[in-house]
């Protein structure tokens, strides 16, 4: 199975799938951040480039494409920002397009909004927002409160290592690799309740 992973940022979403049967491809433009991601996940492909441009090119050639845009245009955090920006509207144009030209399965992956959603969620789960194509069961995980939490709390919580670099706050992006692995299963039908307990309800 050939899994495309977008803005791959140090691979929170990626860290409970199997490595058995898939073969991922990671797309991350930061150097730095590119090679925390390569020394987590050794084995797959990883590439430094624009993840907007390279689904664009590349999302024939995959079966399952998960992509988690920036979504510091889109927080609620706007509200607290004296300067105010465009919100980039990335994510809008990945939805439309997987939503009518990609064959295999995918899921979309920002954050709640300051305004109301252009197009609405598929699911939510804790404090992300997903787009996709097929059905999730929509469960109850444990959060803590990433604003306030040190880079050794989010680390533990996560079970993902402290980065060498802008630790705090990659680790503050990561999707919690629980909710990665549950929606990852749910695309395929499988059921690993057992490695999702720790961050369950």
């Amino acid at each position: 199975m050939k899994i495309l992973n977008l803005y791959a940022g140090i691979g929170g979403n990626r860290k409970l799938w199997k490595n058995e049967g898939i073969e991922v491809t990671a797309v991350e433009i930061n150097p730095d951040i590119a090679g925390i991601y390569k020394g987590n996940f050794p084995n797959d492909n990883v590439i430094i480039t624009d993840a907007h441009q390279y689904l664009l090119d590349h999302y024939q050639e995959f079966d399952f494409i998960w992509s988690s845009p920036p979504c510091p245009t889109h927080s609620k955090l706007c509200y607290s920002q004296p300067v105010k920006r465009y919100a980039d509207m990335t994510f809008y144009q990945e939805i439309i397009l997987l939503t009518n030209w990609f064959k295999g399965q995918w899921v979309i992956e920002n954050v709640l909004p300051y305004y109301e959603y252009l197009i609405k969620p598929s699911f939510t789960l804790g404090r992300h927002p997903f787009w996709s194509n097929f059905n999730v069961e929509e469960i109850e995980f444990k959060n803590i409160d990433v604003s306030r939490s040190t880079a050794e709390e989010l680390s533990e919580y996560l079970g993902m290592p402290i980065p060498r670099i802008k630790a705090r706050l990659l680790l503050r992006n990561c999707v919690e690799p629980t909710m990665g692995l549950h929606i990852f299963d749910c695309a395929f039908n499988v059921n690993n309740k057992s490695d999702k307990q720790k961050h369950l309800l």
